[in-house]
């Protein structure tokens, strides 16, 4: 094989670099900006007149680039995202998260409990018991052991040469992701919102390309909850909302209960109390006061509904406030799920840890 070398472009190689450099920060801006491309272009310009993004770089030449490459279009004198721009964000946003965990800590979810799936072999071998598959003996391995024990001048195998392959259990799992978007979610000045989004791009992402019989649903949830398509991810806002925690759980569950996965769960991203229900003959209840008795037991009843279809609900409490924990711990204690109290910037390595970790099962 013959290799040809050519000479190092380091101006081609910078190019490169840049563009990749502002590629990540348009994506995120695009994000915080729900998904006005526009208004992210114009904060590029105001953070390179504010010396936060290197003068070097021609914003007009990146602008081109990003058209040309079929990420962003001219629709009606105003730039939009294409279908290539949504999908390049959602890979950024796993790229990053990925990034961030540590190394090691990769791995698939496990499941507390064994549910239809497909096997996946492990490279440790065991011995073989009454009741194993057939089909896992290690044929190769079990002859080995033959050898060892009567030589070669007598191959007949016994049952205790037999070693078969420990197994992992790859189950299918049906995830609706609950996101919070009340008013709260970018008050006092700090965006929560942005990286909540960001995780949520992430894991259809993830779930798309990694596990394609996983299914992934997404609700928001402010005075109401409803559902949207995935694709709306980059578009999704923050109104002046309360938080519906009851109803978001509520439209979470009958969404599960259509789907015919083994395993199902909740991810329930927020950073306030619930603080709103809408009673059973349709009257509107708000109280953002403290933790109203009428509000919080309503909600734990829900909680309460999704244990008896088998479906944990995991917490993501993206605020610190001690108050709010004795909320969460007992709609964690009442659903036997799990909770986590982390900042935006974490949110994402607690979701996927959680997530990927508890896919898989080790079979005996």
């Amino acid at each position: 094989m013959r290799l040809r070398y050519f000479e190092w472009d380091d101006e081609f190689f910078k190019q490169l670099q840049d563009f990749k450099e502002l590629l990540q920060i348009f994506n995120y801006l695009v994000l915080q900006s729900s998904g006005d491309v526009e208004k992210a272009f114009r904060m590029m310009k105001y953070l390179q007149q504010q010396g936060m993004i290197d003068e070097g770089y021609d914003l007009g030449d990146f602008k081109k680039r990003l058209e040309d490459e079929e990420i962003i279009r001219r629709e009606k004198s105003k730039y939009q995202l294409t279908r290539k721009g949504e999908k390049n964000i959602r890979a950024e946003s796993l790229k990053l998260i990925f990034n961030n965990l540590k190394k090691g800590s990769l791995g698939n979810h496990n499941v507390p409990y064994e549910g239809a799936g497909s096997k996946e072999y492990l490279p440790e071998k065991k011995p073989f018991h009454f009741g194993d598959d057939v089909a896992d003996i290690d044929f190769k391995d079990s002859l080995f052991h033959t050898i060892k024990r009567a030589g070669p001048e007598d191959l007949t195998l016994a049952e205790d040469d037999l070693r078969v392959y420990e197994t992992e259990h790859q189950t299918s799992c049906a995830t609706v992701l609950l996101l919070d978007i009340s008013h709260s979610m970018i008050l006092y000045g700090e965006d929560r919102i942005t990286p909540a989004k960001q995780v949520a791009l992430a894991l259809t992402e993830l779930i798309q390309t990694q596990f394609p019989k996983d299914s992934l649903n997404l609700v928001l949830f402010g005075d109401e909850a409803s559902e949207v398509k995935l694709e709306q991810l980059p578009y999704v806002q923050v109104g002046p909302f309360y938080t519906n925690t009851k109803a978001g759980l509520e439209l979470a569950r009958r969404i599960l209960a259509r789907k015919k996965h083994a395993n199902k769960q909740i991810f329930l991203i927020t950073d306030g109390k619930p603080s709103m229900i809408i009673k059973s003959d349709g009257a509107i209840y708000r109280n953002s006061v403290g933790l109203d008795p009428v509000i919080v037991n309503r909600t734990l009843d829900e909680a309460v509904a999704c244990r008896r279809k088998r479906i944990p609900i995991t917490t993501f409490m993206v605020a610190s406030d001690p108050y709010l924990q004795s909320f969460v711990q007992k709609l964690t204690e009442l659903n036997k799920g799990r909770a986590y109290f982390t900042s935006p910037d974490h949110l994402g390595e607690y979701i996927f840890w959680d997530f990927i970790n508890n896919r898989k099962k080790r079979l005996h």
